[in-house]
């Protein structure tokens, strides 16, 4: 099993890197403040973008475990026997509500938004929590 980032966020970043530029021509064409930001904000969505590209796959599992990226696109192998707890973490800020799938180590922590899977943290809890018991997901 495998999880990915969707398609349409590179998309949309990329798209960004390209509308920034433009609406800083449409804004203010002569301001070379407006410019330099419009600039610095497109290369980090493109850098953002980049690693979206290069390394869509977040998380896969197996009967053996999983693996995670860690950084901008080292993977590093746990077994379950490394892993502590599963589970998915629900903030509530300012009226919006964000949930997280945490994966615990001991001494590290790894996070995975819906962003990062696809699809929603709390069914990869439970394909995960199924592929470490052997039940079926």
């Amino acid at each position: 099993m495998a999880w990915r980032v969707p398609p349409k966020l590179p998309a949309a970043k990329l798209a960004g890197v390209v509308l920034l530029p433009l609406l800083a021509w449409l804004i203010r064409p002569d301001d070379v403040v407006v410019w330099v930001l419009a600039g610095v904000s497109a290369a980090g969505l493109a850098a953002w973008a980049a690693r979206d590209l290069l390394v869509p796959v977040r998380l896969s599992a197996d009967t053996g475990g999983v693996t995670v990226v860690s950084g901008w696109s080292r993977r590093r192998r746990l077994a379950w026997e490394q892993i502590e707890r599963v589970r998915v973490d629900r903030r509530e800020r300012v009226g919006l509500s964000s949930e997280m799938l945490e994966l615990d180590t001991g001494d590290q922590l790894h996070l995975f938004s819906q962003y990062d899977l696809g699809t929603a943290p709390e069914d990869v809890a439970a394909a995960l929590a199924a592929l470490r018991t052997g039940a079926k997901p």
